[in-house]
């Protein structure tokens, strides 16, 4: 016999876990159906983020940059160490020791807002009176069936694929086997000089692998200011040592024993580079596939994400979809701010989602962070506009944590003096670029944020100084 549900999610990471919780707080009778299993064979919720994306990510990257500091920053702080040493093995623990405290959470809110938890693979199997008819098979065996009025569909995406390359995560690896690596690889490749290839090319460098990226863009960062990314570029390549080869066209890969051949060219010339582990991030793709789009009429676009209107609201009555799998940026907070918000229309209510003031992070270090237009995008666009920059090299705080690199940029418009957008490279800016995301979605103005009183010493006055020099009254510059 079919369980009965107001509100059925498919996907249990960033976004469909998020909108289930909403769900049931607003009274619904809800469940979330959730794939995902751990190396241990057991379910862990959180999705792609929690369990082989964002979170780990950012856990190693942390120990990385430990490690990389105990070798070159310490002696500055009269801190003397010999003989530093990493434990790879121990630094994985501690990354699925953060990951396994994480899902329990997720599992842990499940049962305080009475939201049933069910393991296995959700497809559509038809429509019954005003019902939704959902299938659950696990390993291909059918587990449960489910009956629902309303449907979100959260089931995020996956790692794009090199045609013609199979990814085994032992020599070719995708974000999942990045993250798992046993040993620091001498020649690490990394095909694709987007978030992950970055984050993940910096965890390696930094625990000694010999790391090269190559880009088939010949602009660096596209999506980001192209001061910011150039300052970057300057600091990834020079700082921190990595290899970023621009406008590679990639030729024929061949995986050996040991080893992984990459033939590219580059300006011309035809190169061919051997790495001991070959990392491939060139992009993710809806995860549609078993969800039964066919099976209902659930219409999908060109691309294979679900299509929907700006309420997240499909073609099919009752049927939502959020996250990775619609358009949209690719950001765990996007797809929960979306599934909040589909949550309460099915509860009637009018909730509203910025997409222009959805913040951009890239954890590396120095980190870099944005949110709204660029000064490229201003520029095609015909709007006129005043900026103002600041740096870090100057800033106490900065200085203090032997981390003065950077600046900051503030896009104001012209006319109103309304802040089109924020841009930064430097120490902890993915929690600066919330005071952009704040003053943007209040519709401040650079002189708002200018005359707004910032902690001092503080890494936040450089944004201070950036709205000041947006109006031509800089005080430290």
């Amino acid at each position: 016999m079919s369980q009965q549900f107001d509100v059925v999610v498919i996907g249990g990471g960033p976004g469909g876990y998020v909108a289930a919780i909403r769900a049931a707080q607003l009274g619904f009778n809800t469940a979330c159906v959730d794939l995902f299993k751990n190396p241990e064979g057991k379910p862990s919720l959180g999705g792609t983020c929690l369990n082989v994306g964002c979170i780990p990510s950012k856990a190693l990257l942390q120990s990385s940059e430990n490690f990389h500091a105990v070798q070159h920053d310490f002696a500055k702080h009269g801190i003397s160490v010999s003989g530093a040493k990493m434990d790879v093995g121990q630094m994985l623990a501690r990354k699925t020791e953060i990951i396994t405290k994480n899902a329990a959470g997720i599992s842990f809110l499940f049962k305080k807002n009475k939201v049933a938890n069910i393991h296995g693979l959700a497809s559509f199997k038809g429509r019954q009176g005003d019902k939704w008819l959902i299938e659950v098979t696990d390993n291909g065996a059918v587990v449960d069936t489910l009956e629902a009025v309303h449907v979100i569909v959260a089931t995020g995406s996956s790692p794009r694929a090199l045609p013609g390359l199979a990814t085994d995560n032992q020599l070719v690896l995708d974000n999942e086997g990045a993250l798992a690596l046993t040993a620091v690889p001498k020649r690490l490749g990394v095909i694709g000089a987007g978030v992950i290839g970055l984050e993940m090319g910096s965890v390696w460098k930094r625990l000694g692998a010999e790391v090269t990226i190559l880009e088939a863009m010949p602009t660096f960062l596209a999506a980001a200011d192209q001061q910011i990314a150039k300052e970057a570029f300057k600091t990834l390549t020079k700082d921190t040592g990595l290899d970023i080869k621009l406008g590679v066209k990639i030729g024929e890969i061949k995986t050996g024993k040991k080893s992984v051949t990459v033939n590219y060219e580059l300006n011309g010339e035809a190169v061919k580079a051997e790495f001991d582990k070959l990392i491939v991030s060139i992009g993710r793709v809806p995860n549609t596939q078993g969800l039964g789009a066919e099976v209902v009429g659930l219409q999908l676009d060109e691309r294979g994400f679900v299509a929907v209107d700006e309420h997240c609201h499909s073609n099919l009555p009752n049927v939502w979809a959020i996250g990775d799998v619609v358009r949209g940026p690719m950001l765990a907070h996007k797809a929960s701010e979306e599934g909040v918000a589909v949550a309460e229309r099915i509860a009637g209510q009018k909730p509203h989602v910025d997409f222009g003031v959805i913040p951009w992070v890239i954890y590396t270090s120095p980190e870099i962070a944005w949110v709204g237009k660029t000064e490229e995008q201003l520029k095609a666009e015909g709007i006129e506009y005043k900026k103002g920059t600041s740096g870090f090299g100057a800033n106490g705080r900065a200085l203090g944590l032997g981390q003065a690199q950077g600046m900051v940029k503030i896009l104001a418009d012209a006319k109103t003096d309304r802040i089109l957008g924020l841009h930064m490279i430097g120490p902890m800016v993915s929690e600066l670029v919330s005071e952009g995301v704040v003053s943007m979605e209040f519709k401040a103005a650079s002189e708002d944020l200018a005359r707004i009183v910032h902690a001092h010493p503080s890494l936040s006055e450089v944004v201070h100084e950036a709205a000041l020099a947006a109006d031509k009254r800089a005080l430290h510059g």
